[in-house]
């Protein structure tokens, strides 16, 4: 196992819980003494904290969010992948909540062919995807722009989606955990997003493998009702056993290069 890939599966491990460094060796199948190396860096990147003879996950940590230029170029093939397997779960004739992000901005273009829908987002990106799609119903959640994902947020849009009820939601984030539920770099966005869920009969993740036990960010949307994670063939096993643990989450993984 490459050392990236050993770190991330040691950050995933200390997400769900406390552990120490014999129960990540026999989990990951090296050393103690690659464990404890391993467990220096992460600790000095405060990507996690230092226990006595083990490690505790890192929650609340910030980092920089990228640029929508960057969002749209990072992880196309992942997100096209989870983007037609999210559209075989709408059918004719349902109301659909589109969230705001790049990857809900890549479900619109699968849903042209759908017929009778009612299209509720936030993304301003959709609504230019499925603006002139003949018969689609789009209602825009108005509120204030953030630009760095063309969506909109806040008290407005909040209060739009209190008047509102929708068949699916499709929710993107910055990370997703399986204790902790969905993570956000604002108080807004991680409101909004649970405005949305209860709103909806039922909601569906879309979450590439990288977001997958990601909790580089602070503000939190927990997930306290059955929901569906798709993400793709690209998690491990490691990165899914926290979430495939929990009776609530259905996990569904999108194989990759399907046209």
């Amino acid at each position: 196992m490459k050392a990236a890939d050993r770190h991330r599966a040691i950050l995933d491990l200390v997400l769900t819980r406390d552990a120490n460094v014999e129960q990540l060796s026999e989990a990951l199948g090296v050393s103690e003494a690659t464990v404890r190396r391993d467990l220096t860096m992460l600790a000095k990147e405060r990507r996690l904290v230092r226990t006595y003879g083990g490690a505790t996950a890192l929650v609340g940590a910030h980092e920089p969010e990228a640029s929508l230029e960057e969002r749209k170029s990072a992880q196309r093939e992942q997100k096209e992948a989870i983007a037609q397997a999210a559209a075989l779960h709408v059918k004719d004739g349902d109301t659909v909540l589109l969230d705001g992000g790049t990857t809900c901005a890549a479900l619109a273009r699968h849903l042209s062919a759908h017929r009778d829908l009612h299209v509720v987002t936030n993304n301003l990106l959709a609504v230019m995807t499925l603006a002139n799609v003949p018969g689609m119903r789009i209602t825009l959640i108005g509120g204030d722009l953030r630009a760095s994902s063309m969506s909109t947020l806040g008290p407005l849009a909040e209060l739009v989606l209190s008047r509102l009820s929708v068949d699916i939601a499709f929710l993107g984030a910055d990370g997703v955990a399986a204790d902790f539920g969905l993570c956000e770099a604002s108080a807004e966005q991680a409101y909004l997003k649970d405005c949305i869920i209860r709103r909806a009969a039922s909601v569906v993740v879309l979450a590439d493998a990288d977001k997958l036990g990601r909790t580089r960010q602070q503000h939190w949307t927990p997930l306290e009702r059955d929901w569906r994670l798709i993400t793709t063939t690209l998690a491990d096993e490691i990165r899914l056993a926290p979430f495939r643990a929990l009776e609530r989450v259905i996990v569904e993984v999108a194989p990759m290069g399907v046209e």
